[in-house]
């Protein structure tokens, strides 16, 4: 599975030519340019990045519908202004050139590092790149993408198509990613790719993904949310962590 996220489609009435601007992991550009470019066919597409342009997450201490107002109004310095297509939870993504202060467009704001960011992500139990959506590994329902504006079941045709909707119709879906808070702070490098998570009793319960510091996302059964896990560490050391089903879910699923 490939991350990536479509914004936006602007149409310049001048040359009548249609952009489409997607966001990616940039461990993935090559290979995401790689596997567009097999679909061109015979139509005229350029396909290339756009360096000279900055993409910054608006997070929002509230969901507020005056601030998306305001927002839309001042969308006149930016490339794109777009409620992130993720949930509410995660903002709004903007897109400017480089050479323009984002301060400007949204007043009042403060800019923050990309751990901020990724630490607000892990909270809620949002994924985002290869990392935390591994090519290969990664289902898009156990990747709670159907949550996140990610799966359509009415429109389009992609690879595994099949198994998706059909697991969706069935409503078995015995493993989520799900945000976990460790005991203890630990650096993210130090934790292997994968590594296990255990129950009290030694059980599998599922696999880390990735984190900051005590904060992550793992891939772990439901059946095991609600109970004492370990991580497995390496030199048989463990770490206690705790599993939650994040707020924002569909009320159906947090029953």
């Amino acid at each position: 599975m490939r991350y990536f996220l479509l914004f936006s489609r602007v149409r310049e009435s001048s040359q009548e030519e249609t952009h489409i601007l997607l966001e990616c992991d940039s461990a993935a550009l090559d290979s995401l340019q790689k596997h567009l470019k097999l679909y061109k066919i015979r139509r005229k597409v350029s396909i290339a990045p756009c360096l000279d342009m900055s993409l910054w997450a608006v997070i929002l201490k509230e969901p507020s519908e005056e601030v998306s107002r305001k927002l839309q109004h001042r969308s006149g310095n930016a490339v794109v202004v777009a409620s992130d297509p993720r949930g509410d939870i995660m903002g709004w993504r903007l897109i400017t050139n480089q050479s323009t202060n984002p301060l400007e467009i949204v007043p009042g704001s403060r800019i923050g590092n990309i751990k901020d960011y990724h630490r607000h992500r892990y909270k809620q139990g949002i994924p985002e790149g290869i990392k935390d959506l591994p090519t290969g590994i990664a289902l898009p329902l156990e990747s709670n993408l159907a949550y996140m504006n990610g799966v359509s079941f009415t429109k389009g045709c992609y690879i595994g198509q099949e198994l998706t909707a059909r697991t969706h119709h069935m409503g078995v879906i015995r493993k989520r990613l799900l945000p976990i808070e460790l005991a203890v702070p630990m650096p993210s490098e130090s934790i292997p790719n994968g590594a296990e998570i255990v129950t009290e009793s030694g059980k599998s319960a599922g696999k880390y993904r990735a984190g900051s510091d005590e904060l992550g996302i793992a891939l772990l059964r439901l059946a095991h949310v609600n109970e004492p896990l370990r991580l497995k560490l390496p030199g048989d050391a463990t770490v206690n962590l705790t599993a939650s089903v994040p707020e924002w879910w569909p009320k159906a699923t947090n029953a």
